[in-house]
């Protein structure tokens, strides 16, 4: 299964030519292209699929997601369990 999740932006730095992050999924910190949604910020939310952010959310609905696929086990799933 592959998903977008919610996650947040922690570091901002460019490779290759392209802007990069590194996103916190709930404890699980991975790289992300960020050039889909150049106003993201430090601190600010997103939803990621497949290593590229998508959209913008806000902390709330962040929130809420990842404690609902924590709950159903997806997080596991999409992170191959706890790192």
């Amino acid at each position: 299964m592959c998903l977008a999740v919610p996650g947040r932006v922690e570091t901002i730095y460019e490779e290759h030519g392209a802007r990069m992050g590194q996103v916190n999924f709930g404890g699980v910190v991975k790289d992300v292209c960020l050039d889909y949604v150049p106003e993201l910020e430090i601190g600010d939310y997103t939803i990621v699929h497949v290593g590229f952010a998508l959209s913008r959310i806000d902390e709330e609905a962040a929130r809420e997601t990842l404690a609902a696929f924590e709950q159903m086990g997806v997080l596991d799933e999409e992170f191959g369990g706890p790192q």
